[in-house]
C-alpha cells in the first residue's frame, strides 16, 4: 500500500504536539524565585534558558511559513519576571506552531530554509530536515538542560517519557 504525503508527514512529525505538551509541563515545573540561577559562568540563567525553550516553537512557524530567519531582525526579549511570563510566551509560540504544523504539506518539505544573521549565513537546508532537528531536537536538547538545572536546585523534576525519580 502506497503511503500518501499526509501519512508521511504524520509519521515524521506526528510527535510534535506531544513534545509541545511535555515542554509546557517542564516549564510549569520551574522553581519560582530561581530564574537567575546559573550553574556555571558560561551557562544561561534558568530564566534565560527557559525563555529560549518557550520561544523555540516559533522556529517551526518560520521554517514552514518563511524562506529564512534573520537573527538580526528578532527583537530581544525582556528577561522573564516569573514562570508565568515564560508560560505565556510558550503558549503563544506553541499555538502558532500548531497552526503552522496544520498547514504542513509536501511543498513545504521540499523547499529550503536559511538561518542568517544579517549577511552571515549559518546554513541553508531542506525544511523537512530542519523541522525535525533544528526545531524539535533543538527544543528537546534544551529541555533536557532545564531538567538538570531543576535538579541542581533540588526541585522536583517532572517525568517526560515516563516517571522521574521524583514521581516513583
Amino acid at each position: 500500500m502506497q503511503e500518501t504525503t499526509l501519512d508521511i508527514i504524520k509519521i515524521a512529525y506526528g510527535d510534535f504536539d506531544q513534545e509541545l505538551k511535555q515542554t509546557r509541563k517542564l516549564l510549569a515545573a520551574l522553581p519560582e524565585g530561581h530564574l537567575d540561577f546559573r550553574p556555571h559562568p558560561k551557562s544561561h540563567t534558568l530564566g534565560g534558558l527557559a525563555q529560549h525553550v518557550a520561544q523555540l516553537p516559533f522556529l517551526a512557524v518560520s521554517i514552514i511559513r518563511a524562506e529564512q530567519l534573520d537573527f538580526s531582525q528578532i527583537p530581544k526579549l525582556e528577561p522573564p519576571r516569573g514562570v508565568e511570563d515564560i508560560l505565556a510566551l510558550f503558549d503563544k509560540s506553541a499555538t502558532e506552531a500548531r497552526a503552522a504544523l496544520a498547514e504542513l504539506n509536501e511543498e513545504h518539505l521540499t523547499k529550503t530554509w536559511t538561518l542568517r544573521m544579517g549577511e552571515r549565513v549559518f546554513f541553508t537546508r531542506p525544511k523537512a530536515a530542519l523541522l525535525r532537528d533544528f526545531f524539535l531536537s533543538h527544543m528537546v536538547h534544551h529541555r533536557a538542560q532545564l531538567t538538570v538545572y531543576i535538579r541542581l536546585l533540588d526541585a522536583p523534576v517532572p517525568g517526560l517519557y515516563g516517571p522521574s525519580a521524583d514521581e516513583v
